[in-house]
Order: structure tokens, then sequence, then C-alpha cells
């Protein structure tokens, strides 16, 4: 029950004091709660790794915990949407806007052991049947939220004016039995839902032809590498299969099961690919094994093929030898495999224990083939592949009626609170998709595990046991989960998008309202030579610019520099054929949209709400903002105009008064030799440095051709002309007529495909005019840095070159391509 309330004082910190007005105490204090989260509950996973690679369990604290951050950033997305939709629609929307960063943040960026806060609930049978709805994230979500209304009591009683008045102010009982009363509830809800949903009663018992009976070998042998070195390879493998050899007969014998399953990677070497002779005898030997039992086996070994080899689940069935095989999904970072980006000669020599293993397609539903013929359809999942929730719903989806999990969890020896981690998550997998599930460890925690998660019959860590289980093998009741997959995440992300949405709308209006300069007493207060002397002194046309504070500045710089990077991040996942993002046209979009766009977009409406107009009018420097927004600058007052050497977000300047400090608010996209000249009249300020002023003036130039550089001509409708004939090309080919897969599909299926299409030739025009942008930006500092008056002649000369080549080049090899095909 401490997940309804242990976040209260550290929502309670972000609210109180100066983190409740700056976005950046906010930002410090989220990262100081993802280090404290991070050592409070995973520094068992710090010492693990630490063990893992055989270096002092100090320095793997202190690099998970330098990490924290990354490994826990839904804290301090969380932190920062709140504070900033608090700030601006108050405390209702802020919680749902925060709680909605937290789920969206984790299912865009999923974590490396996929824990989140409604694993926390696991404990709680009733109140964790509600994951067959949203998944563990939505039990998050309603987490957050109940400690957002405990919060907002204790907020609400903290400001009552003391004892006795607060127990006579009846406004003041209300303002905090609501939102107790709210935190009440959710819990309320949960336990409600747990007693009365019909997917989540206790099942009837099955008819023995409707159950599996299985044997699950937890040898407890674990440190395979180090028994290699001290005993040889040959004599751990001999000892490994005796082991299982012997507790699988005892299982089939005395324990009378119809199926047998082993630990992950139990067997060392590829299974009915051998590499050698031995290898073949071995593969000879299991097999040999399985028909004299009669029974089948799934066991954890390894396949390979031309492009490498991968982390497998293999299917033995007697009298017919190797039915399928699974490859492993999610591989664990570095030790399993590198990312293609990394993977290098130097990253390997660094790191000589990196695996070499290949990621498979994804979810895979496998017969097993029990007496008599029956065959029961089983989604296998190996290790890491338990944490992720899309994996199991595409098993439901594919018809699974079980689930069997195999793990290697051997770094959890000393420490079992992660193998207890692993097996609630694990669990979970059984609420969501309303599948039972066998699972196997080397050395613990190994269950049997109903569709309610409950664990019928398990281990401990660490020791030699067999565990016999039946389960029922039927096609279980339809959830929301395996109908709209794991759809919480993607909803807080719609919804975030909304409320931009709605912001920019209000934004919107209120710009086209009048502004209102002065109010009507001073109009007719105003003498018409007054009006004419003011208009006299005025210099130069408005310049359009962004007054940013520095903290909005660097975040801004910050956001902009993470998009860059997640694009040239992509770009190498994507050539280098890392994973799902090498050929899966979706992860793709996502990751597109996760680490590119939404960092973009953000960069662009923080400019866009913080825009203004700025001219000099009476030797006043003069902005006006949007809605009624209004700052004047005496021109005397401007000692120097500092052009910024880091032109990000945009080319800006700073402002120096003639008091030496500086002005509060940054000037993003000011000119700051345009800036001098309008200054001029007044009074004469220099400039500097010269170099970036000079760049500033070339890249802040008008550009010409505007429609052709509207960000809905390039991203939009390009590559919707670049995805027609592309995508009628592709339905020629794989269905036979440019409306083949309507025909066998429907309209729906169509319409689904195109848009793919179109959104990955979205990306592909970004990418291209990325780099194209890279080009003209290194262009013009050339420039600037040889014949700094030319720069904006040449900028604009190679600004058309790059319209020619994004908006001729992009089709013309299109056309090339099809041509050579």
């Amino acid at each position: 029950m401490l997940g309804f309330v242990a976040l209260v004082p550290w929502l309670r910190t972000l609210d109180a004091g100066r983190a409740a007005r700056s976005p950046v105490r906010t930002m410090v204090n989220a990262l100081a709660m993802s280090v404290l989260l991070t050592a409070a509950m995973f520094g068992w996973f710090g010492l693990a790794m630490a063990r893992y690679f055989d270096v002092p369990g100090v320095l793997g604290l202190a690099v998970l915990l330098v990490l924290a951050p990354i490994f826990q950033p839904q804290m301090w997305v969380f932190a920062l949407v709140r504070h900033v939709v608090r700030r601006r629609s108050g405390t209702i929307v802020g919680a749902l806007a925060g709680a909605a960063a937290w789920v969206a943040t984790e299912w865009a960026v999923p974590k490396l052991l996929g824990d989140t806060l409604g694993h926390g609930l696991y404990p709680a049978a009733l109140l964790r049947q509600a994951a067959d709805l949203g998944g563990a994230a939505g039990l998050t979500f309603l987490l957050l939220l109940a400690n957002e209304a405990v919060a907002a009591a204790w907020a609400a009683w903290a400001a009552s004016r003391g004892p006795a008045e607060r127990a006579r102010d009846r406004t003041a009982v209300r303002a905090i039995a609501k939102p107790l009363a709210a935190a009440v509830a959710v819990p309320l809800a949960l336990a409600a839902y747990g007693a009365l949903s019909p997917t989540a009663a206790p099942e009837p018992a099955a008819p023995p032809h409707a159950t599996v009976r299985m044997g699950l070998v937890q040898s407890n042998i674990v440190d395979y590498e180090r028994l290699r070195r001290e005993r040889g390879a040959a004599e751990v493998v001999r000892e490994v299969l005796d082991v299982h050899y012997a507790m699988s007969h005892d299982a089939v014998e005395r324990q009378k099961v119809q199926a047998l399953l082993w630990s992950e990677t139990v067997y060392p070497t590829t299974f009915g690919r051998p590499k050698s002779d031995a290898g073949a005898e071995l593969d000879r030997e299991i097999a040999g094994i399985v028909n004299a039992a009669g029974v089948p086996l799934v066991f954890g070994t390894y396949d390979r093929d031309g492009e490498g080899e991968y982390n497998a689940a293999a299917f033995l069935a007697p009298g017919r030898g190797l039915v399928g095989v699974y490859r492993k999904t999610r591989l664990f970072p570095f030790t399993e495999a590198l990312p293609a980006w990394l993977d290098t000669a130097l990253v390997r020599g660094v790191l000589p224990w990196a695996g070499h293993w290949r990621a498979g397609s994804g979810a895979r539903v496998l017969p097993l083939v029990l007496a008599g013929g029956r065959e029961v359809p089983v989604l296998p999942l190996i290790c890491l592949d338990d944490v992720d929730t899309g994996l199991a719903v595409d098993g439901a989806r594919l018809g699974a009626q079980l689930i069997v999990t195999m793990s290697n969890d051997s770094w959890f020896t000393e420490h079992p609170q992660g193998a207890r981690l692993h097996l609630a998550v694990a669990a979970f997998r059984s609420i969501e998709t309303r599948l039972a599930q066998f699972r196997v460890t080397n050395n613990g925690a190994s269950a049997v595990i109903d569709a309610r998660g409950e664990v019928l019959t398990g281990t401990r860590v660490g020791e030699r046991t067999l565990v016999v289980g039946e389960l029922p093998a039927r096609e279980p009741p339809r959830t929301l989960m395996v109908t709209w997959g794991d759809w919480v995440g993607r909803a807080g992300a719609v919804f975030l998008l909304a409320l931009l949405a709605i912001a920019g709308t209000r934004a919107w209006r209120q710009r086209r309202r009048p502004l209102v300069e002065a109010d009507a007493a001073a109009v007719a207060a105003a003498s018409a030579g007054a009006a004419s002397a003011r208009a006299s002194t005025t210099t130069g046309q408005s310049m359009s610019v962004s007054l940013l504070t520095p903290a909005a500045r660097w975040l801004a710089a910050g956001l902009r520099a993470l998009a860059v990077a997640g694009g040239a991040t992509l770009v190498a996942m994507v050539l280098g054929g890392e994973g799902a993002l090498g050929a899966h046209t979706p992860a793709q979009i996502r990751a597109f949209a996760v680490w590119v766009l939404a960092p973009e977009a953000a960069v662009r409406a923080l400019l866009w709400a913080s825009g203004a107009k700025l001219s000099v009018c009476a030797g006043d420097l003069v902005f006006v903002g949007r809605g009624t927004r209004r700052i004047e600058l005496p021109a005397a007052d401007v000692a120097e105009v500092r052009a910024w050497r880091l032109p990000l977000p945009l080319p800006g300047a700073t402002l120096r008064l003639a008091r030496g400090a500086q002005w509060p608010f940054m000037l993003a996209r000011a000119d700051a030799l345009a800036l001098q000249a309008a200054l001029g009249a007044a009074v004469a300020v220099p400039v500097s440095p010269a170099h970036a002023a000079h760049y500033a003036h070339a890249a802040l130039a008008p550009r010409g051709h505007r429609l052709w550089q509207h960000p809905l001509a390039k991203f939009v409708l390009l590559p919707f002309v670049l995805a027609v004939p592309a995508f009628t090309l592709h339905q020629r080919i794989a269905f036979g007529a440019a409306f083949g897969e309507v025909q066998l599909f429907g309209w729906l299926a169509y319409a689904k495909g195109f848009v793919l299409w179109w959104a990955a030739w979205g990306i592909g025009v970004t990418i291209a005019a990325a780099a194209l942008r890279a080009a003209i930006e290194a262009g013009t500092w050339a420039v600037v840095a040889w014949q700094p008056a030319r720069a904006p002649a040449v900028r604009r000369m190679l600004e058309r070159a790059g319209l020619v080549l994004l908006y001729l080049g992009l089709p013309a090899w299109l056309v090339l391509r099809v041509g050579l095909g």
C-alpha cells in the first residue's frame, strides 16, 4: 500500500519553495530524486552488474547512480511537464499531465528492467487484476493520481489557518476531504474490479484432457564461465546435461509430467545446426532422451543462420525431433549484443566480453506436442522478453494458450530481490493476457503461475529442485490489453499532444485580439505633436525575435541538440540494421517521433510562445509580445550587443547594459548587425564577436521562396508525392495490381499501408533535408571566415541549391532507383 503515498513528500517539495517557480530547480530536484530512487530500489542491480563484470561493487553502484537519469528518465520528464502544466492549467490538469508524461515516457523509452510503479501492486491479488485493462502502466497511472490527491490534501491542510479555524471552516474541510476521497477511491475501485470482473475470477477446475502437467528443472548450476575455466568446457557440459537428464527422469517416471522445461542457454551450443561432430553427437543424445521419455522438451539453446547466432528456445517432440525454434527478441544491452552503431573493433577491444547475438523477429507461437498427438499452442519468452508487454500481447493474438518462460538469472544469486522483481514482472504478462505461465530459471525463482498472476508453486533462489505444476490450456478471455495492446503509454502521449494543441489554440486566439497599447485616457491626453515626434524617431522596420530567459534558452538549445543527436542516432541504427529499427517501419516512426519530432516541436512551441516584435521607437527598444505584453528598454542603457557564439536553438544575441549587467532576456532570432544599425540613430553600440554576428546576419536574412521553404511543403507534401509512386509499385510487386491489397484485405489495410509508406518517406525527406541543412550551415561558416561581407549572398545561393536538390534530387533518385530495379 506504500505505493499510494510513497511519492507524496517528493511532490510536496516540487510544489513548495523555489522549485515551484523555476523549471531549472524542478529539473535539478527531479534528477536528484531519480538518483535516490535508483539507489533505494535498484542498488542491488549495480552490485550485481559489478559482480558480473568482476569489478568492485562500489564502482558498479557509482556507475548506476551516475546513469540514474537515463535509468529512470520518467522522473524528470514527469516533473517538468507537471511543473509547466500546473502553472498554466491548475492542479488537476497538471496531475493528469504529469501522470500521462510518466507512462508515455516509459512507453516511448522502454527501461532496461521493464520496471514501473504498478509492479509494486503485485502482492495485492485484488488490486493487480486491473492490469488486464491497462497493463502495469495503467496501475502506475492510477498510483500517480492517488499520490497527487494525497499531496493536494496535504497542501490544503497546510494552507488552512490553524487547528481551531480548520475545524470550523467548512471550506477548508471540503478542500482537504475532496482529494482524500479521490485518493481512497483509487484502491477501492481497483479492489472492486478485482473482486467483480469476470476476467479476474478464479478459473474452474479444468478436465485432465484440457490441462498440461509440466516439470520445470531448476539445476542451480551457475557461473558457467568460471566452471569452464576451472574444469574445462566438456566436463561442465557433461555435468549440466547429466543433472538435467536425472531430474527429468524423476519428473517423467515419478511425477508423471506431460512435458519438460529447461532454463535459458542450458544447452551451450547450437541445436539442430551443430558446429562440430561433438555437437552433432550431443544433439542426437538429447533427441534420444526425448524419444525414450515420450514427452516433449522445451529448452534454452542457440540457433544460427547466415546473419549470425541467436539466443533461442528449441521445441522437441518424441518421434518428431525439432518442431520449432524461437529466437529471443529483447537482448540484454552489451552483454548479449552491442548496438550496431557501437559495434566496432575499437569498442570490442575495450569491451571484450560484449556479446555477438542477434535479435529475433518478434513473438512466435509454437506447438507443444503431447502424447497422443495433442498440440497446445505455446508462447515462448526468454529472459528480458517477459518485461515486454507487446510480445505477450502479440502471442495472445496469435492464438497462444500458455506462456513458457525461460531465464538464466544466475547474476541474481547474491541479490534475490532482483529475481523476485523479475518474477513479478513476468507474472503481469499472465494477468494482462489471462494466459497461464510456466516459468523456469537455472537458479530461481521458478514458478507455475495461473491466469490471475498467482504463483501456485515455486522455488527459492539458490536451490536445486524440480517444480511440477498443472495448468489449463484453453483459449483465454480476450482482455482489453490484448484488444488494444499496450495502450496507456500511447494514450498518455496523445493527451499531452492534445494539451499542447489546446495551448497553441489559446495563444493563437490571444494573438488575434487587438493589441491595447494604452488606455483611453492616455490616448486622449497624447498630443498630435508628440505622436508625430515619436513617429519621426522610429527607425527601421520591426524585427521578429523570441524573448527567452537564460534557462529557457538553454532548455531550447538542449532540446534542439537532442533532436539532432536523435536523428543522427536513428540514421546510424537504421543503416546498421540495429534490431527492429533496421527494418521495422513502425519502430522507426515511433523512435523518430520520440527523439526527433517531440523535442523539435517543443523547441518551436517555446520559440513561438515567446515571440515578439522588436522595433526602435522614440529612443527606446520596444518589444511587443503576444496578447498585450509590451516591454520597453531605453536604447541609451544598451552598452553592447553580443551575438551568440553557439547559435542554438537559433542565432541570437544578448544585450549588455551600461551598468555592466546582462539584460534578463536573451533574443533568439535576433540579427546583431541589423539591431546595431537600428540603434544607430539613437545610440552607437558595438557588436561582438564579429564572426558570430556575420553568421547570424547571413542565417537570418530573408530566404525567399517562402512556399518551398514551408515545413508543410517539405515534410508533408513532398513525402506524399514520393510515397504515391513508390507505394503503387510495392502494390504491384506484392499483390499483383495497384489496388491488390484492397481486393484481398480491404481499404483499411490499404490505407494503413500507405500511411506507413508516407511516414517512412517523411522520415527520409527529413533526414535528407537535415543533411542539406548541415552542408548549408558549414558553407556559411566557411564564407564567414573567408569573406564575411559575401556571406548573405552565398547563403542565398546555397539555400536555392538545397531546395533544388531536395525537390528535384529526391524524385530523380527515386526514378533512377526504380529504373535500375
